[in-house]
């Protein structure tokens, strides 16, 4: 905006993607809040139901599994990610390898893949015949077919998935902390721990926030995976996960309001757990 122009025409000049904010995203959000509170099937005229759709969520052994699940899903998503990214990024920033680009690509590449094809290769790979049971000498073993590995199996995707993001965030970081400070660190006689200790991990506070908060939030709203991998929730529901129950509910068993409720609660959980991840880096870094 011009020097000395009114700042009324610099809202102006936000109004056109403000708009698309609004219809797109605030009124879909807003219309599901006000679904979840009727009984409807999404053909007939809904009934007034008021809370008892999210009270059912409480009491429903679906629904509770299912974030249940992906709580489970958010350690492999999540945590595992940024753990292994922290340690890849260090391990890269001291050892100087050769090709570093390409293997940074190599790592960040499934962020850019679909992840229909992830899940059809992965799908592959723990099949009964696939590559996995070969290289551990367990041909037949039903990965996905069996409730006790299937949610671990999708999880392992989430890892590998996730990591790059990770990886690349914290080598970015480490990329802006002078070389003064390992300098100094070195001097002082820090090894490999204590310069992570005392010079990456207090750098990478902010970077480590966005990591956690981009990584939770893509196992919250995961469904593709879940989808592809383990039709119709797994074996015995044991990877149903909240956006596969609204996919279920709203289209198959006619509870759209039931939907909706769950959505809502996504919703606010995702707003929950970025606002404490954004308080507590921003005070780390305070």
């Amino acid at each position: 905006m011009a020097v000395g122009e009114p700042r009324r025409v610099g809202y102006l000049y936000a109004l056109p993607a403000l708009l698309v904010y609004v219809a797109f995203l605030l009124f879909p959000l807003l219309h599901s809040g006000w679904l979840s509170l009727f009984a409807w099937d999404g053909l007939s005229l809904g009934t007034w139901a008021g809370l008892s759709n999210y009270a059912s969520l409480f009491s429903e052994e679906g629904a509770a599994a299912a974030f249940g699940h992906v709580g489970v899903l958010i350690l492999f998503f999540s945590v595992l990610p940024v753990c292994i990214g922290l340690v890849l990024a260090t391990a890269l920033h001291r050892v100087r390898i050769r090709g570093l680009p390409f293997f940074r690509t190599v790592l960040f590449l499934p962020q850019v893949i679909a992840m229909v094809v992830v899940a059809v290769a992965w799908q592959r790979i723990f099949a009964p015949d696939g590559a996995l049971n070969f290289v551990l000498g367990t041909e037949g073993k039903a990965w996905l077919g069996d409730s006790a590995t299937a949610l671990l199996s999708v999880g392992i995707v989430g890892t590998w998935v996730q990591t790059g993001l990770a990886m690349v965030l914290f080598l970015g970081g480490i990329g802006k902390v002078s070389a003064d400070l390992f300098d100094a660190a070195r001097l002082d006689g820090a090894g490999p721990a204590g310069e992570f200790r005392a010079v990456i991990l207090p750098a990478l506070r902010g970077e480590i926030g966005v990591a956690l908060t981009l990584t939770v939030i893509a196992a919250l709203r995961t469904f593709d995976l879940v989808y592809m991998m383990t039709p119709l929730g797994g074996p015995g529901g044991s990877t149903t996960v909240p956006a596969y129950e609204i996919y279920q509910r709203a289209f198959h068993t006619g509870q759209v309001g039931s939907a909706a409720a769950i959505g809502v609660v996504i919703t606010v959980l995702a707003f929950l757990v970025t606002y404490v991840i954004t308080r507590v880096a921003g005070r780390e870094r305070a």
